[in-house]
């Protein structure tokens, strides 16, 4: 599968008179798709009882978020190199966003529709990370 991945990219200049650039993550569809797998996540974990407020329901949107966050981080570096790492830590989260996804429909918290899309969305995620990557870092 190719994905086409296009970065916008934002220069300034620097008090010391060099230029810089960083990538507009809002630009970035695997963080538009992060964002949303996160919105959704929020809304999915709503219901969850009381008795996994300090489990699931407070885990899963924290490490969904985690993606996200991690891209918009990763774009304000000032080397490929952070950050195709910060890019390899999202992709961390979202391997943990899958596995509580598959633990929230073992224990019958979300519906199969839901467990379904949600995993459809962050598998997505997970591809358009890695061809991020190798764009961005080809060594790794």
């Amino acid at each position: 599968m190719f994905v086409r991945v296009e970065l916008s990219v934002i220069s300034f200049q620097c008090s010391d008179g060099s230029r810089k650039s960083m990538q507009d993550f809002r630009n970035l569809g695997v963080w538009q798709q992060s964002h949303q797998l996160t919105l959704n996540v929020y809304a999915a974990t709503e219901d969850f009882p009381p008795s996994e407020l300090y489990g699931l329901r407070s885990q899963l949107p924290r490490a969904s978020a985690s993606i996200a966050a991690n891209i918009a981080e990763g774009c304000g570096r000032n080397s490929g190199a952070d950050f195709a790492r910060f890019l390899t830590m999202s992709s961390g989260s979202a391997s943990e966003v899958e596995y509580h996804l598959i633990l929230a429909s073992d224990l019958k918290l979300i519906s199969p529709a839901s467990y379904e899309q949600m995993t459809a969305q962050v598998q997505e995620v997970k591809r358009m990370l890695s061809a991020l990557i190798r764009r961005v870092n080809p060594q790794i």
